[in-house]
Order: C-alpha cells, then structure tokens, then sequence
C-alpha cells in the first residue's frame, strides 16, 4: 500500500505528500538537477518505519517508482533537521545509491551531543549516515553551469537549532520543513526548541515571494499552500498565534 500522494510543483520538484495515519514527514524530490548519473536530490526522506509501523520508506520508494524515479539515482540527501521523522531513512538510500548528506553544522552539533540523549529517550536514533558536508546560509548551486537550479539555503532555528528551509526562486517554491505547516506552527518544547526563534525565522520566511509553501506535515487545515495570496495570508495567521 501507498500512504504517499504525489505533487508536481515545478519540472524539478515533486513533493511525496505523507497520508498514513501515524507520524511522518512530507518528502520532496528535486529529480535530474545533479551532475553525473545519481541526479536527484531528496530532501527529508523520513522515517523507515513509523510507532504504528507503517512502511514509510517502502511507500515512498513505491510512490517515487510510480513516476519514474528511483532511489538508487538519488545522488544527495538534505535534512531540514534532525528529528527521526525526517531523516532516520537517509541511511537506507546512502546504503542503496552512496548519496552525499547533508544538513546545517548547528543541528548536526546539537544532535550530535545533547539531542542525542532526548531522541534515545523517545526510543529514536539518528541515521547511522555521517554528514558528507554542512549546508550555511546562502545560494546552492546544482548541476551545469547551463541549466543549474540554485535553492537558497535559510538557517531557521526554533523548531529544533540547526533547521533549515530552501527556497527556489526562479518557482517561487518554498520548503518550510517543521518551521511554519498550513494554519499551523511547529512545536518549540522539545530540547533545542525556542519559541521566540521560530517567531524570527517565520517572520523572515514571510517576506519572500511564494507561490507554493511546501510544509514538512500536512495539517487538518491543508497541505502544499497554493498561490501567493493563501501563502501571505497563512502566515499573517500563523504570526498572529506564534
């Protein structure tokens, strides 16, 4: 069974949208945007198996198969952050395609030393995949020079203290991970969280020009936020409440 639906964004984002009835993260697919044969990009592949024991990384792999894209051409894994909903799989596709990882140097700090403890605490780990490099603040360029997509890298801490979001100018596309979800914020009371943080970082996110919010959990109030009206508006309404 498939718990994932599909979304085509923009001709180099798909968004694998999570519907199982447990916990688990949204994944996106920036398909043929690296050089050389493993060409993809996934951004947050989830987990592997979520507490209802649900198969999310089979499902995805299925859904991806579904349009043509397999894992074993994936050839660089992105975390927003560390929790296990959002990355405990990445080891499984560097296993399958020896895909690069990488995530920002601040979360892999924290989780590296006291986050550690709170996800052993949770019965969760981290991906046995170290980081192949750090992701900072500013323009990632991928692929050629004549055709390179180039997402700009935000560090947004509060949901945990390292997350990042991307945005892709030229499609108006911006990934939120757990930073800001239609009608919703992400949670701050876990360790590393900071309410007042994530109040600046959705504030910043806020003053870009988005068409798509793509939020790393769908919410009861909706999932990818459509058209630059929805987007301000959801925000104006997330601010109100943060």
């Amino acid at each position: 069974m498939i718990y994932h639906d599909s979304m085509r964004l923009a001709e180099h984002l798909h968004c694998y949208l999570w519907q199982g009835r447990g916990n688990n993260c949204n994944a996106i697919l920036l398909p043929g945007v690296l050089r050389g044969e493993q060409q993809h990009v996934l951004v947050d592949p989830g987990h592997v198996r979520n507490e209802l024991g649900e198969p999310c990384f089979d499902s995805l792999t299925q859904a991806m198969a579904k349009d043509g894209f397999k894992v074993e051409d994936i050839g660089l894994v992105i975390g927003t952050h560390c929790h296990p909903d959002h990355i405990e799989a990445t080891e499984l596709v560097v296993q399958r395609s020896e895909a690069l990882f990488a995530l920002s140097s601040q979360e892999d700090a924290f989780y590296g030393t006291m986050g550690k403890l709170f996800l052993q605490a949770l019965g969760g780990k981290l991906p046995g995949a170290a980081p192949s490099f750090y992701l900072k603040e500013g323009d990632l360029s991928l692929g050629p020079q004549d055709g390179k997509v180039t997402i700009e890298v935000f560090l947004t801490p509060g949901h945990s203290p390292g997350s990042i979001s991307l945005y892709l100018e030229q499609d108006r596309v911006l990934i939120t991970g757990d930073v800001v979800f239609a009608g919703s914020i992400g949670r701050t009371d876990f360790p590393g969280g900071s309410a007042s943080l994530l109040r600046q970082s959705i504030d910043r996110l806020s003053q870009l020009d988005v068409e798509y919010l793509v939020p790393g959990h769908c919410t009861q109030a909706g999932s990818v936020i459509a058209g630059k009206d929805k987007v301000r508006r959801n925000f104006y309404a997330v601010k109100m409440f943060s």
